[in-house]
């Protein structure tokens, strides 16, 4: 049965459609109130004369289906299998960073992380947080005030002693035992519970009992510690009273074109104030339909997030704005509308997105060079840091099946290579070919003496990765940020988010620093272990001829360099290192 054929025997029902291909791939998701008409329409001739349609019905060999009740249980299931399938022609959002949340663990020692994915764990999530860095804020909040951790120590082994941040009172513990009792503990994560919950007002009032009861007991230095923790919970209190009178929540979309290429900017307006803006790109809209691009691009990004705003402001109107809007106000609790804005504070606004949107244009497709503050904050963003790094360091691993093994370190900071910084390690304590130990070796020996930078960057997968993580841990160092880059598909691990790895497309200038510095130390790797490779191999070749000892050697070493210098030498400039007997018989030999 024919394409067209089969469209007219679909039924009248509300669902999503699928066209796939002769291997059964899906191509194109989409949803109708009405599957025969919508399905139907593809085969109109104005339709056809579409690029974009007309393209789609060629490499189409089949269509299937799946009903549903209405057309906002339609809406969510496009929104579902185009996200499971993927759909070379549907407009997919090829950055899915989401905004973080703090996690809570459900472990006998609860700790809090920074996240991006939402799990069915057992922990408990608290966010989207915007700014994005303000989760790590509220995270280094609860170290400093509750002592609850954020540390990757396998706590179901016992450790003889605890790390750094347990000296510096951010941490209690809890990983050796005998430090922490359990209703000390517990006590804390209650009171991170109150703190993220937002019921500032209780934990105030928890606070200044504990207080009160401190004092009486005489115990001045902890009563001391409980008040300086209550200003601080009542001034959040007051501030959150304050922004909650000052406005509703809006996200404003605006876009900047030149096919194929797209840049959209989506500015976050909370409590009546700009608070962040966040940045998407395709480089594959060759018949760019503004309506379609914007339908799937607050599909994708509102029914998978767990907040939704009051307000979204978008350049264009859209075919399915209604039951979307109905979908989202469902989700939210509350009334959700969707304006494209005609005058007014509002289109003003919408015209500040478009002109940003521009400018992300450029700073993405004419690859403009951003400050090294920018791309700084830009790495922060992307690896979900605690803050901007200003220093990388970032190490590679160089031999030949496991001989002559050396390690390189290079050093980026604020903006350029600091070659002046840069540092090599010989592979002590490894036999063999074994990359892993080599990396906790080096790594183990670097940060015993030094202090740590922004980044530690190592060349490698998963196992690179957990072997600097191991060597780390050993040092006593928590906390640290920690992140490889995976040479096939130039994946970015970072440590304690490994199942989610970073995946950037090929115009992110976040993508080309952490390359140019992982090729530099590649390189730098490479040119010390040939180094070593060939003093090695001449020294094994000279010290075989007769008479040639340890200072001759060392001459030859340093003047030449290399076995094939020494070869490629005359008689002449032997005799000038070596003297005239030892340069006729290293002639005659090699």
């Amino acid at each position: 049965m024919e394409l067209r054929e089969k469209a007219a025997h679909l039924p009248l029902n509300p669902g999503v459609y699928l066209y796939k291909d002769e291997h059964g791939t899906v191509l194109y998701v989409g949803k109708a109130k009405s599957l025969r008409s919508r399905v139907r329409s593809y085969f109109n001739e104005d339709r056809l004369a579409d690029a974009k349609t007309g393209s789609l019905i060629r490499a189409a060999r089949d269509i299937d289906y799946i009903l549903v009740d209405n057309e906002k249980e339609a809406l969510a299931l496009e929104n579902n299998l185009i996200k499971q399938y993927k759909p070379r022609f549907n407009v997919l959002l090829r950055d899915d960073k989401t905004y973080p949340y703090i996690k809570l663990t459900a472990e006998r020692y609860p700790r809090v992380y920074v996240t991006r994915r939402l799990k069915k764990d057992g922990s408990t999530y608290y966010g989207p947080y915007f700014p994005g860095n303000l989760a790590h804020r509220l995270v280094h909040f609860i170290h400093r005030f509750f002592k609850v951790p954020s540390c990757r120590i396998d706590l179901t082994r016992k450790h003889t002693h605890p790390c750094l941040e347990y000296h510096i009172h951010r941490c209690y513990g809890p990983c050796v035992e005998g430090l922490v009792a359990d209703e000390v503990y517990a006590e804390a994560v209650r009171n991170v519970r109150l703190f993220l919950e937002g019921r500032h007002r209780e934990l105030a009032a928890q606070l200044r009992g504990r207080m009160e009861a401190a004092s009486e007991n005489m115990l001045f230095e902890e009563a001391a510690a409980l008040r300086d923790l209550l200003h601080t919970v009542e001034e959040m209190e007051q501030k959150q009273k304050m922004a909650a009178a000052e406005g509703d929540d809006t996200d404003i979309y605006a876009y900047y074109a030149e096919a194929p290429l797209v840049a959209v900017n989506l500015f976050h307006l909370r409590n009546g104030r700009i608070v962040d803006r966040r940045e998407f790109f395709w480089e594959d809209q060759d018949q760019l339909d503004p309506s379609e691009l914007f339908s799937a691009l607050l599909k994708q990004i509102y029914l998978e997030q767990q907040y939704v705003p009051h307000g979204i402001h978008v350049p264009v109107d859209f075919e399915d704005r209604k039951p979307l809007e109905e979908l989202l106000s469902e989700k939210r609790g509350r009334k959700v509308e969707i304006y494209t804005p005609q005058r007014g504070v509002k289109k003003a606004m919408l015209a500040l997105v478009e002109t940003n949107a521009k400018n992300s244009f450029e700073q993405r497709f004419r690859v403009l060079k951003p400050t090294s503050k920018a791309i700084s904050a830009a790495l922060q963003d992307a690896l979900s840091l605690p803050e901007p790094p200003r220093r990388i360091e970032c190490f590679d691993i160089s031999h030949i099946q496991g001989t002559d093994k050396v390690a390189s370190m290079v050093v980026w900071e604020d903006g350029r290579m600091k070659k002046s910084d840069y540092r090599k390690f010989i592979i002590r304590t490894v036999e063999g070919n074994d990359d892993f130990a080599s990396m906790r070796e080096v790594v183990t020996r670097r940060y015993s003496k030094h202090p740590l930078p922004g980044l530690v960057l190592v060349d490698g997968g998963l196992g690179q990765l957990h072997a600097a993580a191991e060597a780390l841990e050993q040092a006593g160092v928590a906390n640290q940020p920690l992140a490889s880059i995976a040479k096939r598909e130039e994946w970015i691990y970072v440590y304690g988010q490994e199942d989610e790895p970073v995946i950037l497309d090929k115009f992110s200038p976040v993508l080309h620093l952490v390359q140019t510095v992982r090729d530099e130390a590649h390189r730098f790797a490479v040119t010390f272990h040939r180094t070593r490779r060939n003093a090695s191999r001449m020294t094994s070749e000279l010290q075989e001829i007769p008479g040639v000892g340890p200072k001759t050697l060392n001459k030859l070493l340093r003047h030449f360099g290399s076995l094939e210098r020494v070869k490629q030498a005359t008689e002449t400039e032997l005799v000038q290192i070596a003297g005239k007997a030892y340069a006729r018989r290293i002639k005659e030999v090699l």
